[in-house]
C-alpha cells in the first residue's frame, strides 16, 4: 500500500519526455549562434575566436569534442562582462535569433506530450544560462543543462559540477531524479528525443528512443535497432 501510494503521490513523474535542445527541438545550434551573436554585436573578436568556434563544433559532431576544453573557451566571455549586459544580449538573442529556430512540428512535438501529462524534460550540453530562457518558450520548466560556476552574482569561467555531455547526461539525469525522490527503474515510460550521436547512451538506456533529425551515425543506429526517426523541421 505505501509503495502505491508513493507512487500515486508521483504520477506525473512516472512518464518522462526528454528532449535534446540544439538540432532537435531547434533547427540550429543554440551554443554556437550564441557566439556568432556575440561576434556581431563586438563582444568577442571575429578573427580569435570564429575559427576556434569552427572548429569545437566540428568535434562535437563527429563526437571527438573535449567537453572542458569547450566549456573553458565559451565561458571566458561570461566571465569578461558584467552580468548586466549578458543579461540584455542574452535577452535580445533569445528573441531574434532562438524564435526562429523553433518549428511548429518541435512545438507540436512537446505540446503531445503535454497533453499526455507526461513530465517535460530538456537535457543539453548548452550552459544553462542560455538555454534556460529557450526551455520558457516551449513552457518547459525543467532543464538539465552545463551549469555555470557564480561568485556574487556573477560567472567564474568556470563549470559547476558535471557537464551534461554524452555519459554525463546520464549522471545529471540520475541526480535529478535523485533530487525528487525517483529512481530511473521506478519510471513506467520514458522518451528521449534527439539529432546526435553523443547521445546515443541516454537513448539505449531510455524505454522510447527516438531519433529527431538525426546526424549520420545516429541515423544509421536507429535504423539498426529500429528506433523510430522523425524529422521536425
Amino acid at each position: 500500500m505505501k509503495e502505491l501510494t508513493r507512487k500515486f503521490n508521483k504520477g506525473i513523474f512516472l512518464r518522462l519526455a526528454i528532449f535534446d535542445l540544439d538540432n532537435t527541438l531547434l533547427n540550429g545550434d543554440s551554443d554556437y549562434n550564441w557566439s556568432l551573436f556575440l561576434i556581431q554585436h563586438g563582444i568577442l573578436n571575429a578573427d580569435i575566436h570564429k575559427e576556434r568556434n569552427e572548429q569545437f563544433f566540428k568535434d562535437y559532431q563527429s563526437g571527438n569534442l573535449d567537453v572542458y576544453a569547450y566549456c573553458e573557451f565559451q565561458f571566458k566571455t561570461l566571465k569578461d562582462n558584467p552580468r548586466e549586459l549578458l543579461d540584455k544580449l542574452r535577452f535580445d538573442y533569445v528573441n531574434k535569433i532562438i524564435k526562429p529556430m523553433i518549428t511548429k512540428e518541435a512545438m507540436d512535438l512537446v505540446e503531445s506530450h503535454r497533453k499526455e501529462s507526461h513530465k517535460l524534460l530538456i537535457i543539453t550540453a548548452t550552459n544553462s544560462y542560455i538555454t534556460k530562457p529557450i526551455a520558457d518558450l516551449f513552457g518547459i520548466k525543467d532543464l538539465i543543462g552545463t551549469d555555470l560556476e557564480e561568485l556574487n552574482g556573477e560567472f567564474t569561467g568556470k563549470v559547476s559540477g558535471l557537464p551534461s555531455f554524452k555519459e554525463g547526461k546520464i549522471t545529471r539525469l540520475n541526480l535529478w531524479l535523485d533530487e525528487r525522490g525517483l529512481k530511473f527503474e521506478e519510471l513506467e515510460k520514458t522518451f528521449f528525443y534527439s539529432d546526435s550521436m553523443n547521445d546515443i547512451p541516454l537513448l539505449e538506456k531510455v524505454s522510447n528512443p527516438v531519433a529527431a533529425n538525426p546526424d549520420e551515425i545516429l541515423e544509421k543506429k536507429a535504423i539498426k535497432e529500429n528506433w523510430p526517426i522523425i524529422h521536425l523541421r
